[in-house]
């Protein structure tokens, strides 16, 4: 694993959590009734999972009782890419975690909260992301494409485990484990999907660093790409370079993605973690280039 100081990690993960603990503070109108999505069973179709990033989360625009169509995630872009176009199924949940994909339950960071008071999901579904995706790949047996962008979250809860992003220590030594449950549950995840008859093109959609001048963050997220990356290619799937996509946008930039106009901008210097409709259409043209 990558070695890091205290007082740059201790900044880096600050940021990130704070920008994704805003979930967890809101409250909202209950989530629309579930049902299971399904499609015409053609090869077009797309199931994309994970968590706020593919969902197209922007803190901006959440208010009670907001529709999901406000929300423009990299897998609508992609599905535009294509030709004949894709149909999209989006599953993704805001605060998923690779352990609350599988279980839909709490612990999590912040999906369960998002579904219950602020509103629904692009589909609607009562249990897990991962019984909506089996029940679906069961009833679309020859979905073409199926996106995984999951991980980031499994380090906010780390965080926040260790009391905060100044226990460095403790995060340093809870890592190790994190990768090792986020391999473990892709596992689980993969093995569903295979299971319920997905023979199409799976694709795994790496994180990008906030800002790629700085060791910590970029190194900690190359871990968790690394995992993401591994077990995907054990199950036959590919890699969408969204990392190296948007560190190439950066570079112009000193490697920042706030200033490179990758995310969202939450004042004119400060940023969201979440990307922009600039940063989305670069995690879209990665699932293209690597489908």
């Amino acid at each position: 694993m990558h070695r890091f100081g205290r007082r740059s990690a201790a900044v880096t993960v600050g940021i990130v959590f704070a920008g994704l603990s805003l979930l967890g503070a809101m409250t909202a109108a209950p989530a629309s009734a579930a049902s299971i999505s399904t499609g015409n069973s053609n090869p077009n179709n797309y199931l994309a999972l994970g968590d706020s990033v593919p969902f197209g989360y922007n803190p901006l625009l959440v208010t009670p009782g907001v529709s999901p169509d406000v929300f423009v995630g990299y897998p609508q872009l992609a599905s535009d890419l294509f030709r004949p176009r894709k149909k999209l199924f989006n599953a993704s949940c805001p605060g998923e975690t690779s352990t609350s994909l599988i279980t839909g339950t709490r612990p999590d960071n912040g999906c369960q909260d998002y579904r219950q008071f602020i509103g629904p999901l692009h589909v609607s579904y009562s249990g897990s992301q991962l019984d909506y995706a089996e029940s679906y790949l069961a009833a679309n047996p020859r979905t073409g494409l199926v996106t995984m962008m999951i991980g980031a979250n499994d380090l906010f809860l780390l965080i926040k485990s260790c009391g905060g992003s100044t226990n460095v220590t403790c995060i340093e030594a809870g890592l190790p484990g994190l990768l090792d449950t986020l391999s473990s549950n892709l596992t689980t995840i993969y093995s569903g999907l295979r299971a319920a008859g997905f023979n199409g093109e799976l694709v795994a959609v790496t994180y990008y660093s906030l800002n790629y001048a700085d060791p910590v963050g970029t190194g900690i997220i190359a871990e968790i790409n690394t995992t993401l990356a591994k077990v995907t290619q054990a199950f036959g799937g590919t890699v969408a370079d969204g990392f190296g996509e948007f560190q190439q946008a950066a570079a112009a930039f000193g490697g920042d993605s706030c200033a490179a106009g990758l995310l969202i901008h939450l004042t004119p210097t400060t940023c969201d973690v979440h990307p922009s409709p600039a940063g989305a259409a670069l995690l879209a043209a990665a699932v293209r280039d690597a489908s």
